[in-house]
């Protein structure tokens, strides 16, 4: 580990209170969150009666800090909604879980602490700074320049091998043996894995076609969109992440055909896959084992072999954590399963596995709900033939992505406190009961013109 590593870490929090006294607070959020999630590194730094300071808490802290000293009076006005039960239950049930499990209220609180910075600081981020249609349309510009900037960091892993984060900072964040994919290499770049760099640049890559195609955005730093999007795409399929090319996939078919066909249906069955998903799988109705056989049969063996390896972790740990049901069993590995060695024997790659495990179905229905519930005001609040038009865009592009988000925790459990930044600000779009009746805004392609948006945050 090099010694920029702790100038970085410990330098950046007062890098975010320079942005936000020189930049217009939103400008300075933004800017915030994408330069200390692309470019910190993958270090932990233990703190005494307090979560380990990582890349997470100082992206998190850093962002919080700078608003509460700048922007003290947004802060202050913050008041907690209905909708955002969800998120308060996610929040404080780390707390039941520890009590339940006799670990003590100091574990619960600090477990608490820790999950409030991570999930719940972007969330009321996002409902400060992006609770209205133009604020998310300037995340959403954020967010495809993110993707961008990485392009030519991960070509060039993608060429010369996973080590830009273990040339600035003096150590690889993850396994190699895990960077090599189909003869080449998928790249890491400063995230903690290949699969979150994939998931990151195919979100950029979708929000870049979204804009492009509603007519949003048809230039950024005056070259077209459209070769942007496509170099975006082009650099997403050479990351190598097969999940994150079919959600990507998926996601694009959902915006055309709706986009289309002025129908709910997709977004619904976006949101109906989680929620059937998981209650069959938590629950054991469903083991996975079929779909192996049938991947195996007609695919590829390896791909078989490795889904198989998921599924039957899965199942056991699933098992298991429903010996707790409620609040689960806490943090410290108490949920995972271990050999009559005492070795951890187990193998989590999944979200929901993981926080049913620990947190029960209270964690897990409430993250469910905080994730796909921004969808589903969006959906309600929004007549569905003008949630692409040039007004509405971007923040159902975001929904559309939120949706992915979910699904991939289904199978991967990268955390990025972008996505929560999203949730709480499309949640925060509601501006009347629902039962008050739908939204209408006619598109106004030519007015949104005239007011000659650019990206002004960098």
């Amino acid at each position: 580990m090099s010694l920029l590593v702790p100038i970085v870490m410990f330098g950046w929090i007062p890098v975010v209170l320079g942005l936000f006294s020189k930049l217009p607070p939103r400008r300075a959020v933004i800017s915030s969150f994408l330069v200390a999630w692309l470019f910190l590194p993958m270090a932990a730094y233990p703190l005494p009666g307090l979560p380990d300071y990582t890349k997470m808490s100082a992206t998190c802290w850093g962002v919080f800090i700078g608003a509460a000293i700048f922007d003290n009076k947004r802060i202050l006005s913050f008041r907690p909604k209905l909708i955002d039960i969800p998120m308060i239950i996610w929040c404080l049930c780390p707390l039941a879980s520890s009590l339940a499990n006799n670990l003590g209220i100091y574990d619960g609180f600090s477990a608490v602490l820790d999950q409030t910075v991570t999930w719940g600081f972007p969330y009321i981020i996002g409902r400060l700074y992006f609770n209205d249609l133009e604020s998310l349309q300037e995340f959403a510009v954020g967010i495809l320049i993110g993707g961008l900037i990485y392009i030519p960091l991960c070509l060039y892993e993608i060429r010369m091998s996973p080590q830009l984060h273990s040339m600035f900072y003096g150590f690889t964040q993850h396994s190699f043996a895990q960077t090599i994919r189909s003869g080449g290499y998928r790249p890491m770049v400063f995230m903690e894995h290949g699969l979150m760099v994939g998931i990151w640049m195919i979100s950029a890559s979708f929000i870049g076609v979204c804009l492009w195609v509603s007519g949003v955005l048809k230039k950024l730093w005056n070259i077209p969109m459209v070769w942007l999007a496509s170099t975006l795409i082009f650099t997403s399929i050479l990351c190598k992440s097969t999940g994150a090319t079919i959600l990507f996939i998926v996601g694009i078919c959902i915006f055309y055909a709706t986009r289309k066909l002025n129908t709910k249906i997709l977004i619904l069955i976006l949101i109906l896959i989680p929620a059937v998903y998981l209650p069959l799988r938590a629950s054991g109705t469903w083991n996975g084992y079929g779909l192996t056989d049938f991947i195996y049969n007609n695919f590829s063996k390896e791909r078989a072999l490795s889904l198989y390896t998921r599924f039957y972790n899965e199942n056991a740990l699933s098992s298991k954590a429903l010996e707790k049901p409620l609040f689960g069993w806490g943090r410290w590995g108490r949920s995972r399963i271990y050999d009559e060695n005492g070795s951890d024997a187990s193998i989590t790659d999944s979200r929901w596995v993981i926080t049913l495990g620990e947190n029960g179905l209270t964690g897990l229905i409430s993250l469910t709900l905080t994730l796909l519930l921004p969808i589903i005001i969006l959906l309600r609040s929004y007549n569905i033939k003008d949630w692409f038009g040039t007004k509405i865009a971007a923040a159902s592009s975001l929904a559309i992505l939120l949706g992915i988000y979910m699904i991939d925790n289904l199978v991967n459990a990268m955390t990025n406190p972008i996505f929560m930044v999203t949730a709480g600000g499309i949640i925060s779009l509601v501006k009347e009961p629902l039962s008050a009746g739908k939204y209408s805004i006619e598109p106004i392609d030519e007015a949104w013109e005239s007011l000659n948006f650019q990206p002004r945050f960098l």
